[in-house]
């Protein structure tokens, strides 16, 4: 089982076998990817869907899939997409998000009119474009744009990627880290089709997992009273609606601690009282970019 580096988790060893992420080379999810695991192979996937189904088909070890982003929120999808995988979290990494404005060889700031981007992109670089004046589309992914402004060869159009697919694309970066605000990161998941539970005891660690509650009057105040009562901090709650129903609610949550802690077991069983279902989809070392992250 291969191991993430630096602000990631560390469960086990690493493999020059294939980690798959969602987007074109030089995205962030590709940047992820190579900080965590430099001796694994980056393997583009076009959808979410498909980097899950490389893993679970046994076409990449891992996959290295964004969660959350510190301005634009949850991930869409992503929430549905992990319990139907099958696959397990084995780690989580922070990355900071830096947009670059870069263009074809050759062309000038002064002559740019129109960027292109993904639609979180632009909404979070909005200042540049204000102050230059520029024309924003939204394209597929932030990789995927600076891809098309490469082959179009036209020195009036750029766009907002990484500083990566600058360097994968050929093209000039007229203006550095043009993002609105620089606390911008975005939280990754490491999946992989096999479980590999962090120790209890040795690191600080979190569990995530996903339930529902009975359909009774206060079931999910009950439910997470354990968690208040034991001690145990969570650290994320989400709801998402199943298969359209407005009465079919799932909760998917972060908890600091291993389900072995008496404290975390005490509070899981009191939720597993009080739910239809419940189902851990990972225990894993938290980052050390956590804590950093919630003091700045």
């Amino acid at each position: 089982m291969p191991t993430a580096k630096s602000n990631a988790t560390n469960t086990a060893t690493q493999t020059t076998g294939n980690i798959a992420y969602q987007g074109e080379p030089g995205a962030n999810s590709h940047i992820a990817c190579s900080e965590i695991f430099p001796a694994m192979t980056p393997m583009p996937c076009a959808a979410f869907e498909d980097a899950l189904a490389a893993v679970k088909m046994g076409e990449a070890d891992l996959a290295m899939i964004p969660i959350e982003n510190s301005i634009a929120g949850r991930v869409a999808d992503i929430h549905h997409m992990l319990p139907a995988s099958g696959l397990h979290i084995i780690g989580e990494h922070f990355l900071p998000i830096r947009f670059q404005l870069m263009a074809m060889k050759g062309a000038k700031l002064s002559g740019i009119t129109d960027v292109y981007s993904h639609v979180h992109a632009i909404g979070q670089c909005r200042k540049i474009i204000r102050k230059l004046g520029l024309r924003p589309h939204v394209a597929g992914d932030t990789a995927g744009a600076a891809r098309q402004v490469s082959e179009w060869l036209n020195p009036s159009k750029a766009a907002f990627a990484p500083r990566l697919a600058a360097e994968v694309y050929g093209l000039d970066i007229l203006a550095e880290d043009v993002e609105d605000e620089k606390h911008n990161t975005t939280r990754f998941v490491i999946l992989s089709k096999t479980a590999a539970e962090a120790k209890a005891g040795a690191q600080k660690t979190l569990t995530t997992f996903v339930f529902d509650v009975r359909n009774i009057p206060a079931a999910l105040y009950k439910a997470l009273g354990g968690f208040a009562t034991n001690g145990v901090n969570m650290t994320k709650l989400e709801s998402y609606m199943v298969d359209g129903s407005f009465n079919a609610t799932m909760f998917l949550a972060d908890i600091e601690g291993h389900p072995s802690d008496a404290p975390v077991a005490r509070a899981l069983d009191e939720l597993k009282y009080f739910s239809t279902q419940l189902r851990v989809l990972g225990v894993y070392a938290a980052s050390p970019l956590r804590d950093k992250l919630n003091a700045a």
